[in-house]
């Protein structure tokens, strides 16, 4: 087993984004990053937040509901962007803007990517005005690492089939599978134009071999591996 260390110097929190399209287990990725980090790192002092998007705050939740249940799709794909928007800002402004500022890792279930990706995805919305909103809500801020989760759309939509049990699909996992096919591309065209931000993960794999390359990733990027027996500096 591999433990990581501290980067001499490293204050700033880190930002890490995780992407992909329905069925992909980006909660359950992030609930098992969570869990390493917050066992035996240093941010297990200095904080390991998760979140997610739409949501994070209680205004930003309450546009996720409008959002997810379909309530939005009157005002079309620029529509929603305005409101996944809204609620981004108010989700830096309160969650993690302050958290990465007191030097904690923060793990977020989505974020302006997806809004690139599913407004984009039917090219419902001009590319260059989704830019410009993306501009405005997060500032200087953007994610240090970014985890694209890859599985065939018809894969990931039997797994959030399976997830919902007799519940009705969201807004999102009740369109077609040419749509999703198209949200894939997407998100692959993003991690292409950004590697260095972006790394895309083979989610067909088990759930722990899938950590596994997540953790390698982390460790690489942001701590420096050693060996188990090691102290923290």
């Amino acid at each position: 087993m591999t433990v990581c260390i501290q980067e001499p110097g490293l204050r700033d929190g880190r930002f890490i984004t995780f992407e992909g399209g329905e069925g992909a287990g980006k909660s359950t990725q992030i609930r098992l990053l969570a869990e390493r980090l917050r066992q035996g790192t240093p941010y297990a002092v200095r904080g390991v937040v998760v979140t997610r998007e739409p949501g994070g705050t209680p205004l930003a939740e309450k546009l996720r509901g409008v959002i997810l249940s379909g309530a939005a799709r009157q005002f079309g794909p620029l529509g929603e962007a305005l409101l996944f928007s809204a609620a981004r800002i108010d989700h830096i402004d309160r969650v993690i803007g302050p958290a990465l500022r007191r030097g904690a890792f923060v793990l977020c279930d989505r974020f302006a990517d997806s809004t690139r990706a599913y407004q984009g995805a039917k090219g419902g919305a001009d590319p260059a005005l989704l830019l410009a909103m993306e501009k405005v809500a997060l500032g200087k801020l953007a994610p240090n690492l970014t985890f694209i989760l890859d599985l065939p759309p018809e894969v990931g939509l039997e797994r959030a089939r399976r997830r919902r049990g007799e519940g009705e699909a969201d807004r999102f996992e009740a369109e077609d599978l040419a749509f999703h096919a198209q949200l894939r591309d997407k998100f692959l065209e993003i991690a292409a134009s950004e590697p260095q931000r972006c790394r895309v993960i083979d989610a067909t794999l088990p759930p722990e071999i899938v950590a596994d390359a997540i953790w390698t990733t982390v460790c690489e990027k942001f701590l420096k591996a050693f060996t188990d027996g090691k102290k923290w500096a």
